[in-house]
C-alpha cells in the first residue's frame, strides 16, 4: 500500500517504495519537495487534493477523497508525457505531544483499472467487490460535487467583491485564494500556488510582507493606512506605486491554532491623488488671488499717483482691470497651465486694423505668472500707441518681433508714423511708468525706449524661467 508523509507546508518528509512505484518517482525526487511541484496536476483535481490536505491540517480530522482523476507525469523510460490515473485517497493527521497537527499521512490507492472497467459493463458486473467499491465511490463523489458547487458559488461571490481579498497560508505565505480585484491590482491573471515572494519577488523588504507576518505572530488584527506598494506589472517598463489601506486578520483552525492570514485591501491611490491635487489647486488659487490683488494695488497706485485728469485716470484704471480680466479668461480656458504669447496680442488689439500690426516670432508658452505680467505690459504699449503713438496717425503702424533664448524673452515693439505725420515726435505716455515697474519688478527684466521723429522703439528683455512645457 503506497504511503507518504508530508509536513504542514505540504513538503514530503517520508515515502515508502510502494509510493515511489505509484508515483513513478524516486525517494530522492520527492523528499523535501512541495507536493504540487512534483505532482503538478491542474484544474479541479489539484484543487480537490489541495483542499483535502489543508482541511486535515486545519481541523486535525482525517479526510477521504473517494475518487479523483489525477494527471501523472510519465518518466522518459515510459515514453514521457502524461497519463490520466484514477485514485481514491485517505489523508490522516499525525499530531505532536500537544495534539497539534505536525504531519499528514497520505494513503493513495490507484483505482484506474476499476474506473476503466466501469465502462465495460459485463466485466464489472461479474466483479461484485469492484461494483460495490465503484458505487460507493460514486455516492461519495456525488455528495462531494454538491458540496463543491456550494463552495464554488461562495468563492465566486468573494472573487467579485469590490475590495481586495487574499488568503495566505503557512510561514511561506502560499496564496490559496485571491479575489478578482486583488489579481487586477497585482497585474496577474491567475493565482500562483507558490510562496508569495516567489510569485511577487518585488514585495521583498516592503511593509506588506512584514504586516502579514505580524498578524500571524501576534494573533490579532493589524491594519495600515495608505501603505505604499510598489509593483512591476507585465508589459510595463515602469514601477507602479499604489497607496492601499490594508486590514489583516489571522486565520485559525478548529483548535484555535493560526495557520494563515487573510488580507483585505482598498486601493486609495486615485482618491489620495485627487485630494492632493485639490489641495494643490486651492493653495495655487490662494497664491494667484494674492498676486492678482497685489497687481491691482500696484496699478491703482501708479494710476492715481498725482493724476492730472481724474476722469482719464479712472478710465485708464478700468482699462487695465479689463486687460487683467482678459488674460485671466485665457488662462482659465487653458486650466491655468500655460498661455501662448500670441494669444496676449490677439486679445488686446480689438479695433485695430490687422494691416497696421505685424507680429514676427515663434509662439512661446508662458507660465501663468509671466503671462499675466506680460499681458499688462502689452496693454500699456497698445494704450500708449492709441493715446500718444502710432495709432493716433492714419498711416501709423506697429511691428512686434521677439525671440526666446535660454529662458529669456527678448521683444522689440516698434511704432512708425509713416509719411503723413504732422511732424510731432511720438512720445511715451503715463502708462510707461507702469510698464517699467512690471518689467523690472515682476519679470526680472530690463526695458529701454528710444524716441525719434515719427518712431518709438521699446525693447524688453525678461525672464521666462517659468515657461510651461504644455503643448499647444
Amino acid at each position: 500500500m503506497p504511503k507518504a508523509i508530508i509536513d504542514c507546508d505540504l513538503r514530503f518528509v517520508a515515502v515508502n517504495q510502494a509510493y515511489e512505484r505509484a508515483t513513478m518517482l524516486s525517494r530522492e525526487a520527492l523528499i523535501g519537495r512541495y507536493f504540487f511541484d512534483v505532482l503538478p496536476s491542474s484544474g479541479e483535481a489539484r484543487q480537490r487534493v489541495h483542499n483535502s490536505l489543508r482541511e486535515v491540517i486545519a481541523t486535525g480530522a482525517a479526510d477521504t477523497i473517494a475518487l479523483v482523476a489525477y494527471e501523472m507525469q510519465l518518466p522518459p523510460e515510459r515514453g514521457g508525457g502524461t497519463e490520466m490515473r484514477y485514485w481514491s485517497a485517505r489523508h490522516a493527521p499525525i499530531v505532536d505531544a500537544a495534539g497539534n497537527v505536525e504531519f499528514v499521512l497520505l494513503s493513495p490507492n490507484d483505482v484506474t483499472e476499476i474506473a476503466t472497467a466501469r465502462l465495460q459493463t459485463a466485466t464489472l458486473e461479474s466483479d461484485t467487490t469492484a461494483m460495490t467499491l465503484w458505487q460507493n465511490a460514486e455516492t461519495v463523489e456525488a455528495a462531494y460535487q454538491q458540496t463543491m458547487a456550494k463552495n464554488e458559488e461562495f468563492r465566486r461571490l468573494f472573487s467579485q467583491a469590490p475590495g481586495m481579498i487574499a488568503v495566505f497560508e503557512g510561514a511561506e505565505l502560499r496564496p490559496t485564494f485571491a479575489s478578482d480585484s486583488f489579481m487586477r491590482f497585482i497585474g496577474g491573471t491567475q493565482l500562483a500556488e507558490k510562496p508569495l515572494l516567489e510569485w511577487l519577488p518585488e514585495l521583498r523588504d516592503q511593509p506588506f510582507i512584514a504586516m502579514l507576518h505580524d498578524a500571524m505572530e501576534r494573533g490579532e488584527s493589524v491594519s495600515r493606512e495608505s501603505m505604499k506598494i510598489r509593483l512591476h506589472h507585465p508589459g510595463s517598463p515602469y514601477e507602479a506605486v499604489s497607496l492601499v489601506d490594508f486590514f489583516c486578520n489571522p486565520v485559525r483552525d478548529s483548535d484555535g491554532e493560526i495557520y494563515g492570514v487573510i488580507a483585505q485591501g482598498i486601493d486609495r491611490t486615485e482618491a489620495l491623488r485627487a485630494a492632493h491635487h485639490q489641495r494643490t489647486l486651492m493653495d495655487e488659487l490662494n497664491h494667484r488671488v494674492k498676486n492678482t490683488l497685489a497687481t491691482i494695488q500696484s496699478m491703482a497706485r501708479q494710476t492715481f499717483r498725482e493724476p492730472v485728469d481724474l476722469d482719464a485716470a479712472r478710465y485708464a484704471f478700468e482699462a487695465r482691470i479689463m486687460a487683467l480680466s482678459r488674460v485671466h479668461n485665457i488662462l482659465a480656458d487653458r486650466r491655468w497651465e500655460a498661455v501662448p504669447l500670441t494669444a496676449l496680442f490677439r486679445h488686446v488689439n480689438q479695433g485695430i486694423d490687422p494691416g497696421r500690426l505685424v507680429l514676427d516670432g515663434g509662439d512661446v508658452m508662458l507660465s501663468p505668472k509671466t503671462g499675466v505680467a506680460l499681458a499688462i505690459v502689452i496693454h500699456e504699449l497698445f494704450a500708449n500707441a492709441r493715446l500718444h503713438g502710432a495709432l493716433t496717425r492714419a498711416d501709423g503702424k506697429i511691428e512686434v518681433s521677439w525671440r526666446h533664448v535660454d529662458d529669456r524673452l527678448v521683444l522689440q515693439w516698434r511704432e512708425t508714423s509713416g509719411d503723413g505725420g504732422d511732424g510731432e515726435e511720438l512720445r511715451p505716455g503715463f502708462g510707461i511708468r507702469i510698464l517699467r515697474s512690471i518689467v523690472s519688478g515682476e519679470l526680472g527684466g530690463m526695458v529701454s525706449i528710444e524716441l525719434s521723429e515719427g518712431n518709438l522703439i521699446c525693447s524688453l528683455d525678461v525672464d521666462t524661467s517659468e515657461v510651461g512645457e504644455i503643448a499647444l
